[in-house]
């Protein structure tokens, strides 16, 4: 994609505005022109036409037919790390599972049953705190369990996808039904899990002692957080890492840590993370996203595959 295509309103942008008024009937659940900053990492962007929180599945499922039925759009969002919204904002419905019925956390000898609005972090602590081991490389990555499996997040020690048992979804359309670990796929970054929602997700895990559990898992997050950009600073990770390689030590051997356009500034701390600061625009940040990308692929002949998705 090229840096017009990169800065260019989808289509479907200009003029938007449902035919009908989507709050008719969810007035408690739904609400107009949400500004989305406010639910993502970046604190960039643009409002969403609609914004709903609904308070369990049933009433999620009930607007997802709605909105199918009226051929409007639907994004969910999960903690809005991995997400950078336009500043025109997004047409449509923006869905956030914010609801405790999203977010419970059970144990069953060695499988740990998260809601798909789960914080990832908190369903690894709990499974550590048990003594089932295999989620705990993954500490310090941000998001949700359904955003994570989505895009099977992982670290250099492993991935989400491989101890997936099994996953409730909702497609497009509304319907629920379970997909079970062999009809599974997961790559680098990537999973076939294409459904609208994931509602629920079983993980096999393995036993082990918890104490030695916790020293490990806290090395992992010692490690994670001593190479990112400062907690309290607006930020999003942005390149997926090539194959065999480091996004970031590419970014950083191409010269390019602390390059500025506007207020989006390459992270000096670790060059695959952009920050935002007080006067940053999301066309700032997808300016250097570009920047970035033609840099290190003309000097270093490596074409870098953007991993923050652009709404």
């Amino acid at each position: 994609m090229n840096a017009e295509e990169l800065l260019r309103p989808p289509s479907s942008m200009k003029g938007f505005q449902t035919a009908m008024d989507l709050t008719t009937g969810f007035e408690k659940i739904v609400r107009r022109d949400e500004p989305l900053a406010m639910h993502t990492w970046f604190q960039l962007g643009g409002s969403a036409e609609y914004f709903a929180e609904p308070a369990n599945p049933d009433e999620l499922i009930v607007l997802i037919k709605r909105c199918h039925e009226e051929e409007i759009p639907v994004r969910l969002l999960g903690r809005g790390s991995n997400v950078l919204v336009r500043d025109e904002g997004v047409p449509g419905v923006v869905v956030r599972l914010s609801s405790p019925e999203f977010s419970k956390i059970g144990i069953d000898g060695q499988a740990v049953t998260a809601g798909g609005g789960a914080a990832l972090g908190r369903t690894i602590t709990t499974a550590v705190h048990q003594g089932l081991a295999g989620l705990e490389a993954l500490i310090g990555i941000p998001g949700t369990v359904g955003g994570a499996l989505f895009g099977n997040a992982g670290s250099h020690a492993g991935d989400i996808g491989q101890w997936v048992g099994r996953v409730t979804v909702i497609s497009q359309t509304g319907e629920v039904y379970g997909r079970e670990h062999d009809e599974l796929e997961f790559a680098y970054r990537q999973s076939n899990l294409d459904e609208l929602v994931i509602l629920d997700a079983a993980f096999q895990l393995e036993e082990d002692d918890p104490a030695e559990l916790a020293r490990r898992m806290q090395k992992y997050w010692i490690v994670k957080k001593a190479n990112q950009p400062m907690g309290h600073q607006c930020a999003g990770c942005v390149f997926k890492n090539p194959r065999g390689a480091s996004a970031g030590e590419m970014i950083e051997e191409a010269g390019l840590k602390g390059t500025r356009i506007g207020g989006a500034v390459v992270s000096d701390r670790h060059a695959n993370f952009i920050v935002a600061e007080p006067e940053c625009t999301s066309q700032d940040v997808l300016r250097l996203i570009d920047l970035v990308r033609g840099q290190v692929h003309d000097r270093l002949g490596i074409e870098l595959e953007r991993e923050l998705e652009i709404w």
